[in-house]
C-alpha cells in the first residue's frame, strides 16, 4: 500500500492581532503628538512594525515635527488618486506614517465609497503591522470621536493644568455616556515626577468614579517635563533618538514596555479588519 500523501503545511497565522491605539486628549497643547511619535519609535526599536496615522486633520503636523517631506496625503487616497502604500512616508526607526491633509472634510462625513476604499487599503497591511497608533485631534469634535470609537484602545494624554484635566474628563464622559466606551489608559505628561503624575490620575479617576458608571481608567505611567524635549523638537527629532538617556526618554521606554504586555482590550477582537469595520459603522 502506497503511503498517504503528506498534508501541506498550513500557512502560519498571525499570532497576535494588530493593536490599534488612539492617542487622544481633551485639549491641545498637552504633547499628544510628541507622545505618539516617541512611543512609535521605541516600539519600533523593540522590533515591532509600527504605523502612525496622523488623524489630526486640521493641523497635519507629524511630518513637520519629524522633518519629513510629504508629497501625498490621505486626501489623495480618498480621492482614489493614490494607494495607501504610495502616500506612506518612512520615519525614524523605520516607522510608517500616513500623512494628514489640512482642510480635509471630517472623516465622519465621508461618502460610503471613500470609507470602503480606506478599509480596502488598510486590509493590505493586516499581516504587516504590530501597532497602528492613531494621533487624533484634540477636543471632542466628531473627528476625534470617530477615531476613538474605531480604535481598539485609547490613551488619554493629560497634563497637570486644571483645564487639561477638566477637558480630559469631558472627553471620557462623552465616550462613556454617548458611545458606551468604558476603558481608557491615562498618561500624565509634562509632570514633575511620579507623585504629581499619580495626583493627576487620582483626581481624574475620582471625578470619573463619582459621575460615571462602570468606568475603568488604567494608569499607564508618566512622561516628565524635560528641557531636552524642546531641543529635540528644534532638531526635528524624537527625544528618544536625540537624547536617549534623558528622563523623558527613559519614561517613554517604560510606557512602551507596558504597551508591549498583553492588554485586556487587545484580547478582544482586534486588528485592522476590526478597525476598518468600525470605521464603516461610525
Amino acid at each position: 500500500m502506497s503511503p498517504e500523501p503528506k498534508a501541506k503545511p498550513m500557512a502560519a497565522a498571525k499570532s497576535k492581532p494588530i493593536r490599534v491605539i488612539a492617542v487622544t486628549s481633551g485639549k491641545g497643547g498637552v504633547g499628544k503628538t510628541n507622545v505618539t511619535v516617541n512611543l512609535a519609535v521605541v516600539l519600533a526599536k523593540e522590533g515591532r512594525k509600527v504605523m502612525i496615522w496622523d488623524a489630526d486633520l486640521g493641523l497635519a503636523n507629524i511630518d513637520i515635527l519629524l522633518g519629513l517631506k510629504t508629497e501625498f496625503n490621505i486626501h489623495h487616497l480618498l480621492e482614489g488618486k493614490k494607494t495607501l502604500r504610495e502616500i506612506l512616508v518612512e520615519g525614524p526607526a523605520g516607522i510608517k506614517i500616513m500623512p494628514a491633509s489640512s482642510g480635509i472634510q471630517e472623516l465622519v462625513h465621508l461618502a460610503e465609497d471613500q470609507k470602503i476604499r480606506l478599509l480596502s487599503e488598510l486590509d493590505d497591511f493586516d499581516d504587516e503591522l504590530d501597532f497602528l497608533l492613531v494621533d487624533t485631534g484634540a477636543g471632542i469634535s466628531s473627528n476625534v470621536m470617530y477615531f476613538n470609537l474605531a480604535a481598539q484602545e485609547r490613551i488619554v494624554v493629560v497634563t497637570p493644568e486644571p483645564t487639561s484635566i477638566t477637558d480630559a474628563y469631558a472627553l471620557i464622559k462623552i465616550m462613556a455616556t454617548r458611545y458606551n466606551e468604558r476603558r481608557f489608559k491615562i498618561l500624565p505628561n509634562m509632570v514633575s515626577g511620579d507623585r504629581e503624575a499619580k495626583a493627576v490620575f487620582s483626581l481624574l479617576a475620582a471625578v470619573a468614579d463619582k459621575h460615571l458608571d462602570s468606568i475603568s481608567l488604567d494608569y499607564l505611567g508618566y512622561i516628565p517635563r524635560d528641557e531636552k524635549l524642546v531641543q529635540a523638537v528644534l532638531r526635528q527629532k524624537t527625544i528618544v533618538e536625540a537624547f536617549p538617556t534623558s528622563s523623558a526618554s527613559k519614561s517613554f521606554k517604560e510606557v512602551a514596555k507596558k504597551l508591549l504586555k498583553p492588554s485586556r482590550d487587545a484580547s478582544l477582537e482586534g486588528g485592522l479588519k476590526f478597525f476598518g469595520r468600525r470605521i464603516l459603522k461610525v
